[in-house]
C-alpha cells in the first residue's frame, strides 16, 4: 500500500479505534497498516486467513480486525472518502450511470443473502448488484441471495451510493440497463429517483435504436467494472459465512478501484 493511500485510510481506523485499555496489561495493538495490506492480499488472493504470510501479522488477529472493520462499515468510509475526493476534483461523471447485477458461487459459505442460483443447477450462491458513473467508477454496491431478480435490488443499489448524490433537477442524469429492468419495476424505479432511462427492451434486437442526435446507453462500463471485481479470487467466489465480511471486501475492492483513478489525476 502506498503512503498516499495510507495516509487516507488511517484516520478512519484511528475514529473506528476502540478506546484504550484502562491498565497496561492485555495484547498489544496490532500493526494497523500491515494489517490493511493483508486484508488486501486475501482479497486479491482469496485465500484462507490462516495461509496468510507472516509479514503481516498474526492471521487470527488481522481477521478479528477485519470483522470488526466490516461491521462498522469501515471499508464503505474508505471507498466513501476516495469518491468524495474524486468528486471534488471533478472526476465523478454523474451524468451517465449505469447498473447490473452479477451472479456468483457461494460453496458452503451458508449465512444470509445467499440463495439458489438458477444457473447453476440451484447450487448456492450471492448476487452483487452495482451502480458505476459512465466510467465504471463505482458508486453504490448491494449484494442479495442468487436468486433475488436484478429489479428488485435496483432502488437499494441507488439508495447505497456512497456520497451525495447531484440534485437530478440541476444535474440531468441517465441510467443505463440491460434487458433484466425492462418491467415495471424496473422503469418505475428509475423515474423516481430522477434518472432519464436507457432500458433496453427485452425484444430488441443486439443493434441499439437510437434518436437522431441521442448518445447510445453505455451498458458495457458496468460489465467491466464487474468483471474488474473479479478479478479479486475473494470476490469471484465467496467463501465468507457473514455477509457483512463479503460485502466488506466488495467495497474495500470498489475504493482501491477509485485510487487508482485519483492516482492517475493526481499524477497528471
Amino acid at each position: 500500500m502506498s503512503n498516499t493511500l495510507w495516509q487516507r485510510i488511517e484516520p478512519i481506523l484511528l475514529e473506528d479505534a476502540p478506546p484504550p485499555p484502562k491498565s497496561h496489561g492485555g495484547r498489544s495493538r496490532i500493526d494497523w497498516r500491515a494489517a490493511i495490506n493483508g486484508i488486501i492480499f486475501r482479497l486479491r488472493s482469496g485465500c484462507q486467513w490462516n495461509r496468510l504470510p507472516k509479514h503481516f501479522g498474526d492471521d487470527s488477529s488481522v481477521h478479528r480486525w477485519f470483522q470488526r472493520w466490516c461491521r462498522n462499515g469501515v471499508f464503505e468510509k474508505i471507498w466513501a472518502v476516495l469518491v468524495q475526493e474524486c468528486d471534488e476534483l471533478g472526476a465523478v461523471h454523474w451524468k451517465w450511470q449505469a447498473a447490473d447485477a452479477m451472479l456468483g458461487k457461494a460453496p458452503g459459505s451458508g449465512g444470509e443473502k445467499v440463495g439458489k442460483n438458477p444457473t447453476d443447477r440451484g447450487k448456492p450462491g450471492t448476487k452483487k448488484s452495482v451502480l458505476t458513473d459512465s466510467d465504471g467508477g463505482p458508486l453504490g454496491v448491494v449484494i442479495a441471495g442468487a436468486n433475488v431478480v436484478d429489479q428488485q435490488l435496483l432502488e437499494a443499489t441507488i439508495e447505497a451510493i456512497v456520497v451525495e448524490r447531484p440534485d437530478p433537477e440541476e444535474v440531468e442524469q441517465h441510467l443505463s440497463l440491460d434487458k433484466g429492468y425492462d418491467n415495471p419495476t424496473g422503469h418505475e424505479v428509475t423515474e423516481e429517483k430522477g434518472y432519464i432511462g436507457h432500458i433496453r427492451p427485452i425484444r430488441e434486437d443486439c443493434r441499439e435504436k437510437r434518436l437522431p442526435g441521442r448518445r447510445k446507453a453505455r451498458r458495457w462500463v458496468v460489465e467491466r467494472t464487474l468483471a474488474w471485481l473479479s478479478k479479486c479470487r475473494a470476490i469471484l467466489i465467496r467463501y465468507d459465512k457473514h455477509w457483512e465480511n463479503y460485502l466488506g471486501l466488495i467495497q474495500l475492492a470498489c475504493g482501491l478501484l477509485w485510487y487508482r483513478r485519483l492516482h492517475r489525476i493526481r499524477a497528471a
